[in-house]
């Protein structure tokens, strides 16, 4: 199973259930078009998360922010 969740939640909001349900983080990253990706340290954190947050997971494809720069730098 898949680590990664996609919520429609903001970044603050999504450490605080993470923390509360002591879920480790691996990354968190804003989503272009709204909400945060979670990656979370195992696929059990993740499954956990997935079923107390199911009314605010995303479906579907996401656009992500792009993290290297277009062209190397000199």
């Amino acid at each position: 199973m898949s680590r990664v969740v996609l919520l429609s939640m903001s970044e603050n909001e999504v450490r605080a259930k993470c923390d509360e349900a002591k879920v480790g983080v691996s990354s968190l990253e804003p989503l272009v078009s709204g909400g945060v990706r979670l990656v979370c340290m195992g696929s059990s954190g993740a499954a956990l998360m997935r079923d107390k947050l199911k009314s605010r997971l995303i479906e579907g494809d996401v656009v992500r922010e792009r993290h290297r720069p277009a062209t190397r730098p000199s």
